[in-house]
């Protein structure tokens, strides 16, 4: 059981290769998750996984099993509980749909406790969910909903219990959820707004002390940031996604959440090319530090 934790440098996992997918239930296999932990392992302290899914029990299994000196935060993936007409891709369901996705939601999140209490020693901390609330999400799910998966989490769990969201949303909407987590956990993505690289570690700091500041007495971490490394235009400016740009960005985030002390996970370990439509530049597929092929894409110190 863990009810804190100390300072270290933190990751999201996301072990997919090509051709393996979590919507078809494609998953890496025991040996494909042993080689990723090796890798990560060196450089962090600190996964985050998104989901109670095959891939997460791997993940554990594989931490046990061969002594891993990592620890996990493990997340819910929230399934639309509400029809969100504002989703440019998606988000409308019948009513039936919406039945069985909080039936869904209520099997994750029991799975997500059973998980928790069979791995206490290397799960530190459990989330409620990932970016459910936002207007253009196609999974929305109401903050009620979510604080409803706080509580239960609470009561379930010996471990921290928090919520992922976009930094702006916890200073409206999510100010009864913020009360309710142990810890607050902030995204925050300077390059999806517009922001060259000159400006990223400035925006990522003030999204933080933003929420830091608006909630003095409660803990605040960053549980995604980073720069993707391609973009074919599709919400990011080519121009501001370099490996270059990563490397740079990465690096002073790092100094920063060292010298400061923030716990603050890096988003992404390797490239997800099962992420978005066909267009192999899609930004959502290039933000691992490594790439498909687990190489490093530059020299993390």
């Amino acid at each position: 059981m863990m009810k804190d934790f100390k300072y270290g440098r933190a990751i999201c996992y996301s072990g997919y290769r090509a051709g393996q997918n979590p919507a078809i239930k494609s998953y890496p296999s025991y040996d494909e998750i042993k080689e990723d932990l090796l890798i990560l392992e060196k450089k962090f302290d600190y996964i985050r996984l998104y989901d109670p899914s095959q891939h997460a029990k791997t993940v554990l299994e594989v931490i046990q099993n061969e002594n891993i000196d990592l620890k996990v935060m493990l997340g819910i993936d929230l399934r639309g509980e509400i029809s969100n007409p504002e989703c440019a891709w998606g988000g409308i369901y019948t009513e039936e749909q919406i039945k069985d996705n909080i039936q869904t939601n209520e099997d994750n999140l029991q799975e997500q406790i059973r998980l928790a209490q069979a791995y206490p020693n290397i799960i530190f901390a459990v989330s409620a969910g990932n970016e459910a609330v936002p207007e253009w999400n196609e999974n929305l799910v109401s903050p009620k909903r979510v604080l409803y998966f706080v509580n239960q989490l609470k009561a379930n769990t010996n471990q921290l219990v928090t919520y992922c969201e976009n930094n702006h949303y916890w200073t409206s909407i999510l100010q009864e959820v913020a009360e309710a987590v142990d810890l607050i956990s902030i995204h925050t993505y300077p390059v999806w707004i517009g922001k060259g690289i000159d400006e990223g570690l400035e925006t990522a700091i003030n999204d933080f002390e933003m929420i830091a500041r608006f909630y003095p007495h409660k803990r605040c971490i960053i549980t995604e940031t980073g720069w993707t490394t391609k973009s074919n235009g599709r919400g990011i400016v080519p121009e501001h996604a370099s490996v270059a740009f990563q490397e740079r960005f990465v690096k002073e985030i790092t100094e920063w959440a060292d010298k400061n002390q923030v716990l603050t996970f890096l988003f992404e370990a390797f490239d997800e090319p099962w992420k978005g439509a066909s267009n192999p530049d899609e930004p959502e597929k290039h933000w691992g530090i490594y790439d498909l092929y687990r190489q490093p894409k530059f020299t993390l110190e």
